[in-house]
């Protein structure tokens, strides 16, 4: 049994990544930014023990020293998984990108600064990085990613569009973990996660569906009817569900070999397309609200093709078993229902 320090604990991503850790058998503490966030954690693995999972409210992780607090524990803590980071495309003035950029770079040194200086105990720190800090839109369409692979996006580019902003969001954060362990020389070893759309079922707590997660928003839209006369495009055509990022990085923390890696957690491409055609065919009762014929064309492959990915390093090292794109969208949509009053 490990224990550890999982940041942004209300999050998707690391929603999930809590729920795998306590069934494994490790103790949890989340950092969450106030308590009510934290209570409803509490809530939703109610029949957990209070020496297995607790919270400690981080109002702002971008703040000087946010994590030397957090990052103490008796027990002391073994690993730290940080997960909280910004993910939205809403960046658009120099001063907006300027407070991403800073939120996700200075929360990533802040919280290794505070494990060097505060808990020596913590031999792995494993960070939630993207294929965004992978990711290259001036290669061809069908090039093939790896973790060799960097975003060679600048800051100018940043200021320019909101996706560009994301993607130096992400390839700032990482480089900076990076350089720290190579520069500070920690107690710890660092590995990174980089997945690219995260899907599947949500098991943190909602007031809404418009606090879905971005990547699921598309399941919300596909069965809402919302998107009936006309599919968005797919985008990133390259996939993960959530369960199997949040497993990908407790192996991390548990396999020493996976020390001082990137990891490129990847199950392989999709569209939109595909999940409309499987939630036809799985829920009949969505059927009047589904774009097809034209409206659904322009979520289907682009004839130029879309990224290839070697995903070998997570099978190799991690022993990842990926879930298929039918899994994901029956268990995602099954989760949706709730709240959906269907």
């Amino acid at each position: 049994m490990t224990r550890t320090l999982v940041t942004g604990g209300s999050g998707f991503i690391a929603a999930h990544i809590v729920d795998v850790l306590l069934k494994r058998g490790h103790s949890v503490v989340t950092t969450v930014r106030s308590a009510d966030k934290g209570d409803k954690i509490l809530e939703y693995h109610s029949g957990v023990e209070k020496s297995k999972l607790s919270y400690a409210v981080v109002p702002d992780m971008s703040q000087a020293g946010a994590f030397n607090k957090a990052v103490v524990s008796d027990p002391p803590f073994e690993a730290v998984i940080h997960a909280a980071s910004p993910y939205h495309f809403q960046a658009k003035s120099r001063s907006e990108v300027d407070a991403m950029l800073s939120a996700a770079e200075d929360g990533t040194v802040g919280i290794l600064k505070a494990i060097k200086a505060h808990a020596p105990s913590v031999k792995r720190v494993v960070v939630t990085s993207s294929f965004a800090s992978i990711f290259d839109p001036k290669k061809a369409p069908d090039y093939k990613y790896s973790e060799k692979d960097w975003s060679p996006v600048t800051k100018e580019e940043a200021y320019q569009n909101p996706m560009a902003a994301y993607r130096r969001s992400k390839v700032a954060a990482e480089k900076s973990a990076w350089d720290f362990v190579e520069q500070e020389k920690p107690n710890f070893s660092l590995a990174t996660a980089n997945p690219p759309l995260v899907l599947g079922p949500i098991i943190h707590h909602l007031t809404s569906l418009d606090s879905l997660n971005t990547s699921n928003q598309r399941y919300r839209d596909i069965i809402n009817g919302t998107s009936q006369s006309k599919l968005p495009p797919t985008g990133n055509h390259l996939f993960v569900d959530v369960r199997d990022i949040a497993l990908a990085h407790v192996l991390a923390v548990e396999k020493e070999e996976a020390g001082g890696k990137r990891f490129f957690v990847t199950a392989g491409n999709f569209s939109n397309a595909e999940i409309v055609k499987i939630i036809g065919e799985e829920f009949p009762e969505y059927k009047d609200v589904l774009p097809t014929g034209e409206a659904l064309k322009s979520g289907d492959y682009p004839p130029e093709g879309v990224a290839g990915y070697d995903n070998s390093r997570s099978l190799e090292v991690l022993g990842i078993k990926y879930r298929g794109l039918k899994e994901s969208t029956v268990d995602t949509v099954r989760s949706l229902q709730p709240l959906l009053g269907k």
